[in-house]
């Protein structure tokens, strides 16, 4: 776990030694999201960093149906800790998917964020996204079709570790007080709770 807040302005941060803002629109893709970014400000958010040890499958945080995927081009830095506090705004450079979903609470982000040594990031709609050999932003719009997925379900996965992040808007999840910056999580392990 590197980090979790309950109010995240139109930025969220990520802080060990130094503070890094991220900026909202740019993490979720600037213009493709611009319909979106209003969702989350003042939200909260959570970001999980999956090491090459640890479990590389991505799961729903809670019941959604997925709205958009926005496929972003970018580098591939580390996201180890260690970079993370020394290379400014690796979140939003870093190549990354970001998943839109609509919730009964309202909307929900998963972002999976690649990183040096990932050979790929997978969804179970879609399949392969990322290596990608386009280099331009791809959009995927799936308002038509039923793409559901159950709290728990299997979502996507990374061929090697890397970083989530999901977001949520204003007063919906409330983290629990078990949670710590630099602490690990189990899959299933309960994270927050609905307001």
């Amino acid at each position: 776990l590197l980090r979790f807040r309950d109010d995240a302005r139109n930025e969220f941060y990520y802080k060990r030694n130094n503070c890094f803002y991220y900026d909202l629109e740019t993490l979720l893709g600037g213009q493709a999201a611009k319909n979106d970014i209003d969702n989350f400000v003042n939200g909260s958010f959570v970001t999980l960093y999956l090491s090459p040890r640890d479990y590389h499958r991505v799961h729903m945080p809670y019941d959604g149906s997925l709205k958009k995927m926005i496929y972003i081009p970018g580098k591939l830095f580390s996201v180890n800790p260690f970079t993370i506090s020394k290379i400014h705004n690796v979140f939003t450079r870093n190549e990354r998917v970001v998943c839109m979903f609509r919730a009964k609470f309202g909307e929900m982000a998963v972002i999976f964020v690649g990183a040096m040594l990932v050979a790929g990031i997978k969804t179970t709609w879609a399949g392969q996204i990322t290596p990608s050999h386009k280099k331009e932003m791809i959009i995927w719009n799936y308002g038509e079709q039923d793409v559901n997925l159950k709290k728990g379900e299997e979502m996507g996965r990374f061929q090697f570790g890397s970083t989530v992040i999901l977001l949520f808007p204003k007063k919906t999840v409330r983290w629990l007080d078990h949670l710590k910056v630099s602490g690990g999580v189990q899959l299933g392990q309960l994270l927050g709770r609905l307001y």
